[in-house]
């Protein structure tokens, strides 16, 4: 399963109550979430990363947020279950790309990317750099499956690298709107994709911030306060993927969503 990203303590607390009923309910065997988002809507600290693999998280992704609390900027290279985009520069502290192994012991390509169009960030290429990776990583050969978070905001580059992976990954998921899209398919080639999973955060809000404030800062020319996240319950949102362990391709894919304001959706079992 991967969840799209956690926003603040309503999203945190998702995540504490929902995955470990998920991964027995659903039988996971690999879990990741993107936990950028995750203190106050800024970035993440290394508690409450904790907080998440003893919740069951097997890898938690980044994004443009990645590194909004200093404290991660350190122990992200002493913490190979926390990634950063791949596609930075090259000397930012982390990894964007490792292998790890399933609770069945396969083992899984976790590759974290971050997009382009209509972000500040200045990356590299995202299709040069994901290339690059799977020049030398094949999946069948070298490891049991490999999942692509795509962190952006166009939906067109997000389709793009799904259709581009398409035949080589098991997984595209896309993160950062956090909106989920209705689009989950397994694409011709056999790789699951959806365009964006969506936020693990309280939905009575304006994309995880309390509505009041963004509000304001669209109707009037005068800075606002500082936007706070929204406290109600939260919604896990995410993607639950089932793979072939001999190709890596998709099997089936579904929907996630438990709790708060969203109609729930859960794979059939």
């Amino acid at each position: 399963m991967f969840c799209g990203d956690v926003f603040a303590r309503s999203g945190r607390e998702a995540i504490a109550a929902h995955v470990p009923l998920l991964r027995d309910k659903l039988s996971l065997d690999f879990v990741v979430v993107n936990g950028e988002n995750a203190a106050a809507g800024r970035g993440m600290t290394p508690e409450i990363c904790q907080d998440f693999f003893a919740a069951g998280v097997d890898v938690i992704t980044g994004g443009d947020h990645s590194w909004d609390q200093r404290a991660c900027v350190t122990w992200i290279t002493q913490e190979p279950r926390l990634l950063r985009p791949l596609n930075f520069p090259e000397g930012t502290p982390g990894k964007g790309a490792t292998i790890f192994h399933a609770a069945g012991g396969q083992r899984v390509l976790v590759i974290n990317l971050l997009a382009r169009v209509f972000m500040k960030t200045l990356v590299d290429d995202p299709f040069a750099t994901v290339r690059r990776v799977l020049s030398r990583v094949q999946m069948g050969r070298d490891v049991e499956a490999i999942l692509v978070d795509f962190h952006g905001e166009a939906t067109s580059e997000k389709g793009a690298m799904g259709h581009y992976l398409d035949g080589q990954v098991s997984v595209v998921a896309g993160t950062h709107t956090h909106i989920p899209t209705a689009d989950d398919q397994i694409l011709n080639g056999g790789t699951a994709f959806q365009t964006d999973t969506g936020m693990t955060g309280d939905y009575d809000s304006v994309i995880g911030m309390a509505a009041d404030i963004p509000i304001q800062r669209f109707i009037s020319p005068v800075p606002a306060a500082r936007m706070t996240p929204a406290e109600g319950e939260a919604t896990l949102c995410g993607l639950f993927v089932e793979t072939d362990d001999g190709t890596g391709f998709a099997k089936r894919v579904a929907p996630v969503r438990v709790g708060g304001r969203l109609s729930p959706s859960l794979p059939a079992l």
